[in-house]
């Protein structure tokens, strides 16, 4: 059984950076696509980034498209978003997910149906 854990959230001001990590454990991400999430009070979960483990492409919300990076180390098992430019309206809780169904990384990545495992979230405060 795969388990995540993101870890990196937390208070920064309007125009900072944080990187955020998501931590695998139980199993190889080798073979998973995996993504980010996030979801604001009130608000759906909503995609983020995500980036596939065949060629290490990757698709990003037009709203952080620019301003956050995906990225994978497989030899730590770990999975990054750094988030730079940060806006008050980035503010919420990020959630890594990973897909198991080992097809290469598509359109369809940017849906939560997509994810067999999540983690449980890491706060991301942007003040103005």
């Amino acid at each position: 059984q795969l388990q995540l854990v993101e870890s990196g959230g937390g208070l920064v001001q309007a125009g900072g950076s944080l990187r955020l990590s998501c931590a695998a454990s139980g199993r190889s991400l080798d073979t998973y696509n995996m993504a980010w999430f996030r979801q604001a009070p009130g608000k759906e979960r909503e995609f983020v980034a995500a980036v596939g483990w065949i060629v290490n492409n990757t698709y990003y919300a037009d709203s952080v498209k620019g301003r956050f990076t995906i990225s994978r180390d497989n030899a730590k098992n770990t999975v990054y978003l750094q988030m730079n430019s940060l806006k008050p309206e980035d503010t919420a809780e990020y959630y890594c997910a990973a897909d198991r169904d080992g097809l290469e990384l598509s359109s369809h990545n940017r849906f939560l149906w997509k994810y067999d495992y999540w983690g449980q979230g890491t706060q991301v405060t942007v003040s103005s």
